[in-house]
């Protein structure tokens, strides 16, 4: 049906029993109908362990500061059940923190979050024990340089601390004020575009940071007469909203 021809003619004949040799040596696993299109489809071997933490896994020697983009999302309850016999080995890493219970020392270790440079976007965070267990992590980021939080459903970081961050990007969250934004004390480039940002209030305690560009593009904040007083509050500030800081800009 997919129009691929595997028929043995059209295979070299040097290789045709290799080939043939190779198909006797391997299982088939277990395939399901596809929906689309009538074809099979084969599960992956892994397909058991998408809903686990690297971290979870046993025997595995895998750190967080070896990985970029890591999905450290927890897992819901529909997601526990969703597969068939693997409600054990899912659960016992999903609810860990719903209930309380503190980390092992050697867990905290493999993940390292203190030295990593993360990727952290689309985590899906729908329930609050996940948004608490992602703002875990936010709070050991202290040596981040480089950090992405698009698409998280943010709405207050204001408790966290980000003393290295450089740059920093909370594209599509759920921010109103500067006030929510996280301790920023060497921050050069800041974005928040598509947020609910709707005032410069709180916008001074950016002011002694070397904030060198913002984007503020497809808030509410940008359609005020005086949005580009922005620059009159940072005066450190050289972009916005990728427009160069104009001459009449300098205006008080």
């Amino acid at each position: 049906s997919s129009g691929v021809n595997t028929q043995s003619s059209s295979l070299p004949k040097s290789h045709s029993s290799q080939y043939s040799e190779l198909a006797g040596t391997f299982s088939p696993l277990c395939v399901e109908r596809s929906p689309d299109s009538g074809l099979l489809a084969t599960p992956l071997p892994s397909s058991r362990f998408q809903f686990v933490s690297w971290h979870h896994l046993e025997q595995c020697h895998v750190t967080g500061d070896q990985l970029t983009c890591p999905r450290v999302r927890e897992p819901s309850d529909e997601e526990l059940f969703e597969r068939v016999g693997h409600e054990l080995s899912v659960e016992r890493g999903g609810r860990r923190r719903r209930e309380g219970e503190g980390q092992s020392w050697e867990e905290r270790l493999q993940e390292n979050w203190e030295n990593c440079e993360l990727n952290l976007s689309y985590q899906d965070l729908g329930d609050p024990y996940q948004r608490d267990n992602f703002l875990r992590i936010l709070r050991r980021l202290i040596r981040v340089e480089k950090l992405q939080l698009v698409d998280n459903s943010l709405t207050d970081l204001s408790s966290m601390r980000l003393p290295r961050c450089r740059i920093l990007n909370l594209q599509r969250n759920h921010l109103v004020s500067f006030r929510a934004l996280p301790k920023l004390l060497a921050v050069e480039h800041l974005c928040l575009s598509d947020n609910a940002i709707s005032s410069l209030c709180g916008l001074g305690a950016l002011g002694n940071s070397p904030l060198r560009s913002l984007n503020l593009s497809r808030n509410p904040v940008t359609y005020s007469p005086q949005y580009r007083a922005v620059f009159s509050c940072l005066p450190k500030l050289e972009v916005l909203d990728g427009i160069p800081k104009l001459p009449e800009d300098c205006v008080p």
